[in-house]
């Protein structure tokens, strides 16, 4: 965490506004683009100062739309160094021209708002989980990551800079194909062996189920 003091971390948020149109499903595959070659060279930058962090996807037909966001835990000082990164780098500007992000909003550090580590889990949960699980879920941001990371080497070729068209269409064929491993593997490489840390205890699933009478 670097010179950070404990008493100063705190957690907070970059979000994108990612445009979709009606009547279109949402464009999932920017959430790869930003995800890649926007935010994971800052992370990789001050991950020496970065508690804890994660990433948050959402598309639903309200004031927030498609939006992706990161959300970290660290000092007011490496959230206002990762703030100007995003906000600078080119790519998100180009973006931005494009009208493929529409806003990028990031959380004012002269207002922290949430201390605790577990201050940014569902309410609804045990205080044990909510403390445990943004140690969960950063891990399987980074094994998200990671496949992005993996499968644009393998597709991006020779290329160094491309076009912002060009861009979007290569992170939906990434995307198709991290899809295609989650569809064909996510079971056993994730929830199986999720399951087998807890030692293959029951879980409470809650199902909707449609009936005629």
């Amino acid at each position: 965490m670097g010179q950070a003091s404990q008493e100063a971390l705190s957690w907070w948020y970059a979000r994108f506004r990612i445009k979709w149109p009606e009547n279109t499903d949402p464009s999932w595959h920017v959430d790869l683009l930003i995800a890649h070659r926007i935010i994971a060279p800052v992370l990789y930058l001050h991950s020496t100062d970065i508690s804890l962090w994660r990433f948050h996807r959402r598309a639903a037909r309200d004031d927030e739309g498609h939006q992706f966001s990161l959300t970290f835990y660290s000092s007011p000082g490496t959230a206002d160094q990762i703030f100007n990164a995003l906000k600078t780098d080119k790519l998100l500007k180009r973006l931005k021209r494009s009208g493929t992000i529409l806003k990028d909003i990031y959380h004012d550090t002269a207002k922290p708002s949430a201390f605790k580590i577990e201050d940014t889990s569902d309410g609804t949960w045990a205080p044990e989980i909510r403390k445990s699980w943004p140690f969960f879920i950063m891990g399987v941001c980074q094994m998200w990551l990671s496949l992005i990371v993996q499968t644009a080497e393998g597709m991006s070729g020779k290329e160094k800079s491309l076009s912002v068209q060009k861009s979007l269409v290569l992170y939906q064929r990434i995307n198709e194909t991290i899809q295609t491993l989650w569809r064909d593997q996510g079971c056993h490489s994730m929830l199986h062996h999720l399951n087998a840390i807890f030692g293959y205890g029951p879980v409470l699933v809650r199902e909707a189920h449609l009936r005629r009478f």
